[in-house]
């Protein structure tokens, strides 16, 4: 396969992965707006797909991107590197969402491109450490647990205030209210979940271009890469992505249309802030953590902690389990070619 063809691969699979990430990830943005009636199913990915693609206007900082792209040493990086990297993410990607695991994509991204990159580094004789850029993936990794705890943080204390303030309201008229209100938290968490995911493929396409010598530096990436990228996951979300929605939205915590205020508004607050800093969160993480926070509320047992413990174990095990792939995927590559 030639260079520019091999280019061509990668950019094609990268805007592919940016699609798979929107149906999967569309139940972070929907799950609670669906459970409690507020939109129909197909309503609500139209609804979420619009302010997912909405956030190419706003988010044009790309901090998040520019993290994503420096994951990897630039000496270990090639296009090799970078699609095994990005079959891995896909693959496992395919798997979770198959099952209904509500998983990280982003993640799954980060340890497919670490885990190329560090295959990489052993067949040229290096330590595979060295091809890490350890203070940005230590970043990243670190908020495996302080996203989701951030959003059940947030979600708690934006639930007590809600409930402090309307505890002498009517409950049939506050529930008509939070049901219009929850359309606003719902926009609000898309819009943060397309700011904040739609940029790690840019990192990865930008990386691609550089590596290839088509352009000199992260900042001179072309415009028509944050356009595509985020249009494939706009697109992406308006698939749905249904297994997810369930487990999201039922199986944790049953949640009222109050609840999914909360949750909503406490889980975009929370991915405001990590891109505001540059650092590539979950959105799966963060929600899943605002909606505990919301069921804690009501009473620890209100939660499912079963169900609770088995998402935490495939949030532990997707970056590991990801960059595996990516070295199996580059060894391939590698004896092959």
């Amino acid at each position: 396969m030639g260079v520019t063809t091999l280019l061509v691969v990668v950019i094609v699979l990268a805007i592919a992965f940016d699609y798979i990430n929107g149906f999967h990830d569309a139940a972070n943005s929907i799950a609670t707006i669906v459970s409690t009636k507020v939109l129909t199913p197909f309503m609500a990915v139209l609804w979420a797909a619009l302010f997912n693609f909405v956030a190419y206007f706003v988010f044009t900082d790309h901090k998040v991107a520019n993290t994503i792209a420096k994951t990897v040493i630039e000496q270990f990086i090639t296009l090799e590197v970078i699609f095994a990297g990005l079959v891995a993410a896909i693959s496992w990607n395919l798997f979770t969402w198959y099952y209904g695991i509500p998983s990280s994509s982003s993640h799954t991204l980060i340890g497919g491109f670490a885990g190329s990159g560090m295959a990489y580094a052993v067949f040229q004789g290096i330590n595979p450490i060295e091809a890490i850029n350890l203070s940005a993936t230590l970043k990243i990794v670190s908020f495996i647990i302080f996203a989701p705890l951030m959003g059940m943080i947030i979600s708690i204390i934006i639930t007590l205030i809600i409930i402090n303030i309307c505890k002498k309201a009517r409950p049939a008229v506050a529930e008509r209210w939070f049901k219009i209100l929850q359309l606003v938290s719902s926009a609000g968490l898309s819009f943060a979940h397309g700011g904040n995911d739609a940029q790690k493929v840019m990192g990865i396409i930008a990386t691609a271009l550089i590596a290839q010598g088509v352009i000199g530096t992260f900042e001179q990436m072309p415009e028509w890469v944050p356009l595509a990228c985020y249009a494939a996951i706009a697109a992406g979300t308006m698939s749905g992505g249904w297994k997810i929605v369930k487990t999201m939205g039922t199986k944790i915590t049953k949640v009222t249309p109050l609840e999914g205020v909360s949750a909503e508004t406490a889980g975009a607050i929370t991915l405001g802030i990590t891109e505001h800093f540059g650092i590539p969160v979950s959105t799966t993480h963060t929600i899943t953590g605002s909606i505990i926070g919301v069921g804690v509320v009501k009473r620890v047992s209100a939660v499912r902690w079963g169900v609770t413990i088995s998402l935490l174990w495939a949030w532990i095990l997707t970056i590991p389990v990801s960059a595996l792939l990516g070295g199996l995927t580059l060894a391939v590559i590698h004896y092959i070619l």
